[in-house]
Order: structure tokens, then C-alpha cells, then sequence
């Protein structure tokens, strides 16, 4: 039997000590966030620093500010909004860099619709944090790159990598394989409906409106499997499937994303759809879980292949994405998948010596991965978990 109010504490307090960890450890002395710090605490100096982490930085830090009304975490979103204003922003040709030195010299420079999106994503909840308008300002202008350039008038979706200059499809792709064909992603799509609803919340714009009913319209269409209700990974121009794969903690993350950008736009029908459909895909991720409670990452089919890691941004995604399913089923095994969760979280991916949480475990609870702080690794998905879990248990 699991005390609500225990684990909400809990919960409260885990956020604060996230918090304390990339105050502590995150800040290059010289400005900006480090790009990579290891297990032990210690920063790589000379890693490269990417537009995903340093936006990531910006929302949680933001997004902290304005959840728990509290001060001293603005300046920390303040700071990656500078560097990526100083750094990560292309004053010439619009949008945002994918990677820079760690210097602040541009490193890799296409423009990968899953970095603009993040990027819009953090510049608008600092706007809806602090007010600062030329952040605001930024988000919009990304935006509208990304509609000019990279939205697909004729079939849906964005593309998914684009020349620095947004003149054509780039050489180097991030999230999919150019070469398959893999030109529009699930991954990335999700992160688009996201950055746009949170856009959509500090400028409710009739043009974004629509393009977040048309995105979660390409979810229904093509993206969520009609038939299994898990989501298809990649896909080319004309959505057609190029590879088929299980990922748990998409699927689940997605559940909750979706009733969230659905409810953004106040439209009853929408959102009874929605709902509809996040439940079946609840219930089809948590084929994912394991006998200990941990979520296993991806099979793939096709190789009868399953990667057992239990990865921190899935465990952190199930633990919201269940406790959703439960507000609208009331049904307790959704519940209880949530709190068992967490449950494992604390007893596995939380280092109680130096803070934070590992990147992931294997189905044996060894520890994998050596980040605390990377491209990647980052203080969104167990930060915004634990948010998110705070206020539905409220």
C-alpha cells in the first residue's frame, strides 16, 4: 500500500536535490553549462556542447522557477539562455546550431528540426518564467524557420535535418539514417508537438494552433499504429514505415504528450479523442515493463532483439505516463505500475553518494553509462517527472 503524501515529499524533495546537483555541477566557470561531467563529479572541459542539453538546462531550471515559485533558479535558466543566445544562435541564416566547441565556436551547424524544437521549447517556458520578451522573440523566429522551411505543405510533418542555410536536406542527420530514407521521425515529431504547445501557451497564435492539430493529427494518421497502438519509429516523406521497432519509453511518454497538447487547445472532441488513445497506448508500453519494475528500452522485431537497459529518461517517462493512465481509467494497476516505478528509480538510478541519477541499469542492476551531464543527459526528463508527479498527486 503506497502513503500518497509520503511519496509526494519524496518527489518534492528529489526535484530540489536535481536542482542542487546542476547548480553545483553544471556551471562552466567561464559561462555557460559544461558538456559533459562524469559519474565522479568531474567535468570533461573540453567536450563540445550541444543545443539539446544547454535548452533542456533552460526549461527545467524555468520551468522550476515558475513551479516552485521560487527565485534562486531563474538566474540558472538566465545563464543557458545566454549562452545559447550568444553561442547556439545562426545570426545569420536563422534557427539554432546543433553543436558547438567548448569555446563556443560553431561545431556542427544543420539544422536538425529535433535541436530547434528543444530549443523553442526552453526559450518559451523562460519567456512564461520571466517575461523577457526578446526570449520570446527567438522562439517565434525558430518557429516560423521551421514553417518556411522545413514543414511539408503537402503531406505533413517536418522534415527532419536541413542544410545550415535551410536551402535543402543536409548530409549528416542526428536521430535517422539518410541514406533508408528516414526523413521524418517519431522522436522528433513528439518534440515538435511539444516545443509548439508550450509555444502555443505564451502566444496563442491561430497559425500554431493549427500546425499542433496538424501534428497531432499526423500521430493519428501515421505515427501510432491503428492496430497495436505503439508508435512507428521512422518513416520517409509519404510516411511510409522504413523501420519497424518497439521504444517503450516513447510510447509512453508520447500517452501523456499528446492529452497534453490536445487539452492546450481547448477543444472537448480533441481532447475525448485524445484520451481514448493514450489509454490503449499506456496499455501497450507496459508490455515494456519487467518483473522488477523496471521498463525494458526497445525490441525489435524483425532481429527478435530486446535491449534490457532500464534507462533513466524511460523509467522517469513510465513513472508520468502511468500516473496519467490512472487519472483517466482510475484504474489502480496504472497506479500501482507508477508508484513501482519510482520505487525502482530510488532503489537503482539514484547515486545517493554523488547525486543525480545514472544514465541507466541493465536487467541485472548493473550500472551503465559513465554522464551525469552530456548531449543527452540532462535534467528534463527526471526534473519534469518529478514536477509532473508533484502536481497530479497534489
Amino acid at each position: 500500500m503506497f502513503d500518497l503524501r509520503t511519496i509526494r515529499q519524496e518527489l518534492n524533495q528529489e526535484l530540489k536535490d536535481i536542482l542542487a546537483y546542476w547548480q553545483k555541477y553544471g556551471p562552466d566557470p567561464i559561462e555557460g553549462y559544461y558538456g559533459q561531467v562524469d559519474y565522479q563529479n568531474v567535468p570533461k572541459t573540453d567536450a563540445a556542447k550541444g543545443i539539446v542539453l544547454n535548452s533542456r538546462i533552460v526549461w527545467t531550471f524555468a520551468a522550476a522557477a515558475r513551479h516552485m515559485q521560487h527565485d534562486e533558479y531563474l538566474p540558472y535558466a538566465e545563464r543557458a539562455y545566454n549562452y545559447i543566445d550568444k553561442h547556439f544562435r545562426d545570426k545569420e541564416h536563422g534557427g539554432v546550431y546543433w553543436s558547438v566547441d567548448y569555446k563556443g565556436e560553431p561545431l556542427q551547424t544543420f539544422k536538425q528540426q529535433y535541436g530547434q524544437a528543444f530549443a523553442i521549447y526552453g526559450l518559451s517556458e523562460y519567456y512564461r518564467a520571466s517575461k523577457h520578451q526578446p526570449a520570446l522573440d527567438f522562439a517565434k523566429e525558430i518557429y516560423n524557420k521551421m514553417i518556411k522551411h522545413a514543414y511539408d505543405p503537402k503531406r505533413g510533418g517536418f522534415y527532419e535535418c536541413l542544410t545550415r542555410d535551410w536551402s535543402g536536406m543536409a548530409e549528416e542527420y542526428v536521430i535517422s539514417k539518410k541514406d533508408n530514407q528516414e526523413s521524418k521521425t517519431m522522436n522528433t515529431h513528439l518534440h515538435i508537438l511539444e516545443a509548439f504547445t508550450n509555444l502555443y501557451r505564451a502566444w496563442p497564435d491561430k497559425g500554431l494552433n493549427q500546425q499542433i492539430r496538424s501534428l497531432i493529427d499526423d500521430f493519428t494518421k501515421y505515427i501510432v499504429d491503428p492496430k497495436t497502438y505503439r508508435m512507428n519509429l521512422f518513416m520517409d516523406d509519404d510516411w511510409k514505415v522504413r523501420k519497424t521497432a518497439i521504444s517503450y519509453g516513447h510510447d509512453i511518454e508520447a500517452s501523456w504528450l499528446l492529452v497534453e497538447s490536445a487539452e492546450a487547445l481547448h477543444d472537448e472532441a480533441l481532447v475525448k479523442k485524445i484520451k481514448t488513445l493514450s489509454v490503449k497506448m499506456a496499455r501497450a508500453a507496459a508490455t515494456g515493463l519487467a518483473s522488477d519494475g523496471g521498463m525494458n528500452y526497445e525490441y525489435d522485431p524483425k532481429e527478435n532483439h530486446l535491449n534490457h537497459e532500464r534507462s533513466w529518461w524511460v523509467m522517469a517517462e513510465a513513472m508520468v505516463g502511468f500516473m496519467n493512465a490512472y487519472q483517466l481509467t482510475k484504474e489502480k494497476q496504472f497506479l500501482d505500475k507508477s508508484l513501482n516505478t519510482w520505487e525502482f528509480i530510488k532503489s537503482y538510478l539514484l547515486d545517493k553518494k554523488n547525486g543525480e541519477w545514472y544514465s541507466g541499469v541493465d536487467e541485472n542492476h548493473k550500472i551503465l553509462g559513465n554522464s551525469k551531464i552530456s548531449m543527452w543527459k540532462c535534467p528534463y526528463h527526471n526534473g519534469r517527472a518529478c514536477i509532473e508527479m508533484i502536481d497530479r498527486l497534489g
